[in-house]
């Protein structure tokens, strides 16, 4: 016979000193038993009574605590009318095991219809949440006293309910002030931050008095909102109250501040409190924290020593993390003392404190000497690992160490999957990101919208956005980051007009464009020259009051100048209230843009003249114009200045340098800057190629390209131009048909069609006209006006009429009528003595 099973749940009272948990095992149980059992049952509600009478001196999160555990059984008692189904079933065959199924069934169907009874009888003495469910499990009735539970769906309700409830909208049964703040703390922990605001103005206008117990979830979901407005009011709400001494609301007030951005609120409440303990102290260090002002937090961390109050775990991780924000290695070592010294590595929360601030202050050494003295490492540890090493640009050693913690069975949380996208991203490790994709979905933490997010991030600074559309596609919940990534995504793959598309969409679905938007959408107008749409979204800023951002007004003078409008980004940048080196370095690569070498000098005076330190985009735009108006002299003294300001000639600048020498016609200068160079990329290498290829220097050109080979330098399409160029100019045909088929099939460069553009101009120069026509005839690429002009300069160059007469036609359908296509046929006929035809053309 199958054993009754009585289980008196645990009831926990947070000391954790208190812990009740029965269980009576018996067959049958006579009347003693029962009886026995229907005791245990009244000292459980006895223990539940005790602890709830407590819960005024508890801490808001105990409250909280004891109200999930506290799930007590809806009857003790065995019924004394029907036996049991285990103790029945089993006796007898299957029909008498079908006929106590169906007793059982029955009887359970009368218990629920006397609850249902109970509940409209009285309904205020039951808890209704019906508009708060968490989950289908949780129930939708709670009675106040004895916890009996019902629910809406179960197939054990009578007919006649759904009757009954309709006169019973949700919300409508009596709640007291208990249940109402837990009902704003619900709401509050599952992030339902505008229903928790809500929630409290609907109790307040019910006239229920709040306690400190109702503020807390309320300040914080504020917090999480940055709703500064209502936080004050409900601040004045706890003047009212009598409350704004109590340690935990203070500790409240502050972070709410904080969060919001009002540190100087924070600080009055502070300043406010009768006493300051660790609770108060740690609340006000990580309020300065997250206002970025780390300086001020270690002043505060100091004075609060002064002061005689000991530090605890959260005063410490508060403080490694402000020696982050300022990079203040040597106190971030002498906190780590303190550590040790009160015996807190031990927690692990702390000693991934300090691995962050290790990294942070760069030195990733000492993070990896913590990391390895852990006994114990959990999720957080191994993802401060991982994002440490992401910063650093060490995307391959993140990946190894991700690879580590799944081996040490340590299961990645929401937070790891972001750190290690980031590491794919950084290093364009697609096929590791697609693996991390897999294993994201099986732990069900796509639905977390960052971690979305990354993945979009990922798959679009991998290349591959067609991934990156997937992604986007499948997510139920896309915010502005999402829109923002695959803008920006679009952008960067040249897809300028499916980036306005998606701007329109997202605009569409509600989603209110931030300052990142604004810089996407103005990069993706100047990338197809939209001038008209980057006029529309010039006014959607204004309207939303971003013209004060700098970045914006960059990117506004940025679009203006690529779509050829220079007076519209000369009024932009006028009407800036302030011109950092940012804004002058838009304006003159704006004028560079539009050929207005001339005036990006007299803006770089200017700039100078009002006091504003130039950096080394300045100088690759003053190199530029320079180049532009071929002005040798200031381009000399940019170098100087260069020289002066201790800056390396690395990189866009070095290759600057270079190219505007050799634009200037000093190609020795273009080699002793190319000498200097310490760290040459591929960028360098081609700038010197493509001064030799403008000076006709064929024979150094060559030299230089097989240099660049056997130093291992990657070549890309700018050097196939660069060294097909230099053979077109010397006459080289031969070499560069075999250097243009060398690209390739050695180096895989795709043809495009500049690629195209030199061959022909190379085989026009030769007069080796009909090879040019056939190549354009078998070109995978479409061949476009530039390239039949290309052939018809040769036509003229050589006197082909015939070839010329063909040719011209394509380039008059190509250009749409443009004359500029016939002037060459006409200089043809001239040039062979048909001067009627060359006067009627």
């Amino acid at each position: 016979m199958c054993d009754v099973v009585v289980v008196v749940e645990e009831c926990f009272q947070q000391c954790g000193k208190v812990q009740l948990r029965t269980v009576v095992k018996t067959s049958s149980p006579s009347l003693q038993q029962q009886n026995s059992i229907a005791w245990l049952g009244t000292q459980h509600r006895q223990q539940r009574s005790r602890l709830y009478a407590r819960a005024p001196r508890l801490l808001h999160s105990q409250l909280l605590h004891l109200e999930s555990a506290a799930r007590w059984p809806v009857a003790l008692r065995a019924p004394k009318s029907v036996e049991t189904k285990a103790s029945l079933t089993g006796r007898g065959g299957s029909g008498q095991k079908k006929l106590v199924e169906k007793l059982f069934e029955a009887n359970q169907k009368r218990s629920v219809e006397k609850l249902w009874q109970k509940l409209f009888s009285d309904p205020s003495q039951w808890w209704d949440h019906r508009s708060e469910k968490v989950n289908a499990r949780y129930p939708d009735f709670k009675h106040k006293k004895t916890q009996e539970a019902l629910w809406l769906n179960s197939n054990l309700n009578p007919p006649w309910v759904e009757a009954e409830l309709a006169s019973m909208a949700p919300g409508t049964v009596q709640l007291n002030l208990f249940a109402w703040n837990m009902r704003l703390a619900r709401y509050s922990k599952s992030g339902q931050y505008d229903k928790t605001v809500d929630l409290f103005k609907q109790m307040q206008q019910e006239g229920m008095i709040p306690n400190r117990f109702t503020f807390i979830p309320v300040l914080n979901a504020c917090a999480s909102l940055q709703a500064l407005e209502e936080g004050r009011w409900i601040h004045t709400q706890i003047i009212q109250s009598g409350c704004e001494s109590d340690v935990y609301l203070g500790s409240s007030l502050i972070n709410m501040y904080a969060k919001c951005g009002s540190i100087e609120d924070a600080w009055r409440v502070f300043n406010r409190m009768p006493t300051h303990d660790v609770v108060v102290w740690s609340a006000i260090i990580s309020g300065h924290v997250k206002c970025g002002q780390g300086q001020k937090a270690l002043a505060l961390y100091q004075q609060m020593q002064l002061e005689g109050v000991e530090p605890d775990p959260v005063i410490f991780m508060g403080v490694l993390n402000a020696c982050g924000i300022v990079a203040s290695l040597e106190v971030g070592r002498h906190v780590h003392e303190q550590i040790i010294q009160t015996g807190f590595m031990s927690d692990v929360l702390v000693s991934s404190s300090l691995i962050d601030m290790y990294a942070k202050c760069g030195s990733i050494e000492d993070a990896w000497r913590v990391f390895n003295e852990m006994p114990t490492r959990d999720v957080v540890t191994w993802s401060t690992m991982i994002v440490a090493h992401v910063k650093y640009r060490q995307g391959q050693k993140a990946l190894a160490l991700y690879q580590q913690m799944q081996r040490e069975r340590v299961e990645p949380d929401p937070v790891t999957f972001v750190a290690v996208l980031n590491a794919c991203a950084s290093i364009a490790a697609l096929e590791e990101g697609r693996c991390v994709e897999r294993e994201i979905i099986q732990s069900g933490c796509e639905s977390h919208v960052f971690v979305s997010n990354a993945l979009v991030d990922m798959y679009v600074k991998c290349g591959s956005i067609e991934d990156a559309c997937r992604v986007f596609n499948r997510m139920s919940t896309r915010d502005v980051v999402t829109w923002n990534a695959m803008i920006l995504g679009h952008v960067k793959c040249g897809r300028g007009q499916k980036a306005l598309v998606l701007y329109k969409e997202m605009q569409q679905e509600g989603v209110k464009p931030d300052p990142v938007t604004f810089m996407g959408v103005l990069n993706a107008c100047g990338s197809i020259v939209a001038l008209e749409e980057g006029r529309h979204v010039h006014e959607q800023i204004i309207q939303t009051g971003f013209m004060s951002n700098i970045h914006i007004c960059s990117s506004l003078i940025d679009m203006y100048a690529k779509c050829e409008s220079i007076e519209n980004a000369l009024r932009v940048f006028t009407k800036m209230p302030v011109h950092d080196v940012v804004a002058w370095n838009s304006i003159i690569l704006g004028n560079v843009k539009c050929g207005e070498g001339q005036k990006a000098i007299a803006l770089y005076q200017q700039m100078q003249q009002e006091g504003v330190e130039p950096n080394h985009v300045t100088f690759v735009g003053v190199l530029n114009a320079c180049a532009t108006v071929l002005a040798l002299g200031e381009g000399r003294h940019a170098e100087e200045q260069i020289i002066q300001r201790g800056y390396e000639l690395n990189g866009s600048l070095g290759s600057s340098l270079i190219d505007m020498y050799a634009k200037c016609g000093s190609i020795e200068d273009a080699c002793r800057v190319f000498n200097k160079i310490s760290t040459r990329d591929v960028v360098t290498w081609n700038a010197m190629l493509g001064g030799y290829a403008m000076h006709g220097l064929a024979k150094e050109a060559l030299e230089h390209f097989h240099r660049m080979c056997e130093e291992g330098v990657s070549i890309d399409n700018v050097t196939c131009i660069s060294i097909l160029s230099a053979c077109s100019h010397a006459g080289l045909v031969d070499e560069g048909l075999h250097y243009f088929e060398f690209m390739s099939l050695v180096h895989h460069i795709s043809t495009t069609v500049e690629h195209y553009a030199c061959i022909i101009d190379l085989l026009g120069r030769a007069g080796r006209l009909d090879e040019a026509e056939d190549l354009i005839k078998i070109m995978p690429c479409e061949p476009t006006a530039s390239i039949w002009r290309a052939l018809l300069g040769a036509c003229q160059i050589h006197q082909n009429v015939e070839m010329g007469e063909r040719v011209a036609k394509v380039v008059l359908e190509l250009d749409h009528g443009n004359s500029l296509g016939s002037m060459p046929l006409s200089n043809i006929n001239v040039a062979a003595g048909r001067w009627n035809l060359g006067a009627s053309v």
